[in-house]
């Protein structure tokens, strides 16, 4: 997924270990999400032929498919504005850190870090929680926000769009990452944690109560 872009060279071996701010994942999914998901697996099923249409229609078909593709989108595009949030306060790090100075640290950098070489720990966290292709879920996330500042409702977008909406943004993601030459960050040089919001709010809350 990743494009062929020129990498200027990366900080040298010596270079510290730099912490930056923690991915927090919030909550994405609205209560009719998971079902919708669900509906749209068996009709993508149905239609492939792979099994019994019962009695729903073609149209039942392709609305439910139809309406589980769009919560896909829904979802990334929540998951991208958590992602875009940590990308920006990783480069306010860089901005404020003179060992960072470095003017080909850019959002590609960052970009490029979170889905090329990502901290085990994270990548593992990542796995527990039953995120297997993480690559794909941030790299399409990133680059729905790109397209949209809010989501659109269904009725704004084509059904050829929304039916084959990865596609379309794996090559946009391709194309952000493909704006201009970065600097390559590699995980023995720069850490991070990885959080759901609420594990991080519990977090917070015990460090309060150890202060009192």
């Amino acid at each position: 997924m990743m494009p062929h872009t020129e990498i200027l060279v990366p900080f040298g071996g010596n270079s510290p270990i730099h912490e930056l701010p923690p991915l927090i994942l919030h909550p994405f999914a609205d209560a009719t999400g998971p079902s919708k998901l669900v509906e749209s697996s068996r009709a993508s099923l149905v239609l492939q032929g792979l099994l019994p249409s019962g009695d729903r229609t073609p149209e039942d078909l392709d609305r439910a498919l139809l309406e589980g593709r769009y919560s896909e989108l829904r979802m990334l595009f929540y998951v991208g504005k958590d992602v875009l949030r940590w990308i920006d306060q990783c480069l306010e790090y860089a901005s404020r850190n003179p060992d960072l100075a470095n003017p080909g640290v850019r959002f590609q950098s960052f970009a490029a870090l979170l889905l090329q070489d990502a901290p085990v720990e994270v990548q593992e966290k990542l796995k527990r929680w039953g995120v297997n292709d993480y690559r794909a879920i941030f790299a399409r996330g990133i680059a729905l926000n790109t397209l949209f500042c809010e989501v659109p409702a269904l009725t704004m977008l084509s059904d050829e769009f929304v039916l084959n909406y990865h596609r379309y943004a794996d090559q946009l993601f391709q194309a952000k990452l493909s704006q201009s030459l970065f600097t390559s960050l590699h995980a023995r040089q720069f850490r991070f944690e990885l959080y759901s919001s609420a594990e991080y709010s519990r977090m917070l809350e015990r460090g309060w109560e150890d202060e009192e």
